[in-house]
């Protein structure tokens, strides 16, 4: 039956830590990944492959926020701006110095993990919505460095125009070529931080964010983890807005502003704090809600409002009704939608028994 862990028997640590412990599970993830990889791209239209590069995108960095947010209880609402200093920080590099994917990618991770580091300091001494201020203050103040320091942002309207990446001398131009390239880096976020939780740093992280002070007194260096998370956090943030801007062919300010930093915070509240699959899950949702709010809308805003009033309303019911649906769902499931599928799964591991 589905999910059954009956006659599976586990003889050491490593198999009992494994990172798929069960052969349905790894049976389960191969399929998976034959489907987005093989199955996807070939009966996927442009505009369905373009939705699905936006996901996969914002995959990574709610992964990335989660490792903050969720396993160490440290707020942020700077998620953007160290996407912005990812992105342009490739974006000089494949512009002046002509560097390949390879090297653009984690030079603007590394770039964001050493400005997150300096914004996880206060860490230290602050905690809740003052280190959020804090990292507010962080996106404010990047975004003024980008918009009024020529070298970094190219000068005029702070946009440098980015070349579509380059793999064994392909060019990747195609939308299914895109998003391939991109579900690549969703594997390698997932499975790092798979096994970055799993390890002795995920511990100590999840010590720090259930009690800090018990955590210090065992002898865990809250302050190196602290650090440490902003960093592994804002290394994710900076390979996403590399990602973006691959996939935009430009990186610009206008893409990581403060209503980004607050969708990907939304992503990880909605779904689901302190798990891997919640961020897939909340990337999801909050990614399609605004397009089938608007689908919504537009086929069934003729009935309630005159067809030359639509246009202009239109945008603000959105944001009306997306606002509404996520303050609904964290009133009915605050543990968000990971939590449900735990449901879900737990009810099959015992049916059709009660118990």
């Amino acid at each position: 039956m589905f999910y059954r862990e009956s006659g599976v028997f586990k003889t050491s640590y490593a198999a009992d830590m494994a990172l798929l412990p069960l052969p349905s599970t790894r049976w389960a993830v191969a399929a998976l990944l034959l489907l987005f990889v093989a199955v996807v791209p070939l009966v996927s239209d442009e505009y369905a492959l373009s939705i699905l590069s936006l996901i996969l995108i914002a995959v990574v960095g709610a992964i990335g926020l989660n490792i903050l947010v969720g396993y160490t209880d440290q707020v942020s609402i700077g998620h953007g701006a160290f996407m912005s200093v990812g992105a342009y920080t490739a974006a000089n590099l494949i512009v002046r110095m002509h560097a390949p994917f390879w090297i653009a990618v984690p030079a603007g991770g590394l770039m964001a993990a050493l400005i997150g580091v300096v914004v996880g300091i206060p860490s230290l001494r602050i905690k809740g919505l003052y280190l959020a201020i804090s990292t507010l203050a962080a996106q404010l103040i990047i975004e003024w460095v980008i918009n009024h320091v020529s070298w970094v942002s190219g000068g005029t309207q702070a946009s440098i125009q980015v070349p579509p990446p380059s793999v064994f001398g392909v060019v990747l131009q195609r939308p299914w070529q895109i998003y391939l390239f991109l579900l690549a880096f969703v594997v390698l976020a997932i499975v790092g931080t798979q096994n970055l939780i799993r390890g002795r740093i995920g511990r100590a992280f999840i010590a720090v964010r259930d009690r800090d002070v018990a955590a210090e007194i065992i002898g865990i260096d809250i302050f190196r983890y602290k650090l440490l998370a902003f960093a592994i956090s804002s290394f994710y943030a900076g390979v996403t807005g590399v990602l973006y801007s691959y996939y935009l062919g430009i990186a610009n300010y206008e893409q990581f502003q403060l209503d980004v930093s607050i969708n990907f915070l939304a992503m990880v509240i909605i779904g689901g704090l302190g798990s891997t699959l919640g961020p897939i899950f909340g990337a999801i949702f909050v990614t399609l809600l605004p397009i089938v709010t608007r689908r919504v809308l537009e086929s069934a805003g003729g009935l309630f409002f005159a067809a030359s009033d639509l246009s202009a309303v239109i945008p603000s019911l959105r944001l009306v009704i997306f606002g509404g649906l996520i303050i609904f769902f964290l009133v009915v499931e605050p543990e968000g939608l990971n939590r449900l599928w735990r449901n879900i799964r737990n009810y099959f591991r015992t049916w059709p028994f009660s118990y």
